[in-house]
């Protein structure tokens, strides 16, 4: 009796062993794409009606599969967005270029949203600023 009890308790440190052994190596199999963004906030400041409204997010892929971004969406028309469609690669780095219509007068603050395969999903980024009369 005590040299069954003995097995069915080796049996299971062996099993639990095991098991976690398989979750410590699933950890190190598993490839995501992280988005790092220099910054998460683009400040136009205050600018000059019809100036140039182009801005650029900077960001790089700190993860260790390739970074695809799927689509990128605005808060209105009059931000327009343009990215590569290729992936990055680990470690590579990407722009995301926004052009802001600058003929509106006024303070303005423009929500983007970037779709990709990254870690954490729908990455949130503003741009802000004020328009002003030329003069």
């Amino acid at each position: 009796m005590k040299r069954t009890l003995y097995i069915a308790i080796l049996l299971v440190i062996a099993l639990s062993f095991f098991n976690v052994a398989s979750t410590e190596f699933d950890k190190y199999d598993s490839k995501i794409a992280v988005i790092k963004f220099k910054t998460e906030i683009i400040d136009y400041g205050t600018i000059k009606q019809n100036s140039d409204g182009l801005r650029t997010f900077n960001f790089k892929n700190t993860g260790n599969a390739p970074l695809l971004i799927t689509r990128v969406k605005t808060t209105c028309g009059c931000t327009v967005p343009s990215y590569s469609k290729t992936p990055i690669l680990p470690g590579d780095s990407g722009k995301l270029n926004i052009k802001y219509n600058t003929r509106q007068l006024g303070v303005f603050t423009k929500t983007i949203t970037v779709m990709s395969n990254a870690e954490g999903g729908n990455k949130i980024l503003k741009v802000k600023g004020k328009i002003i009369a030329s003069k």
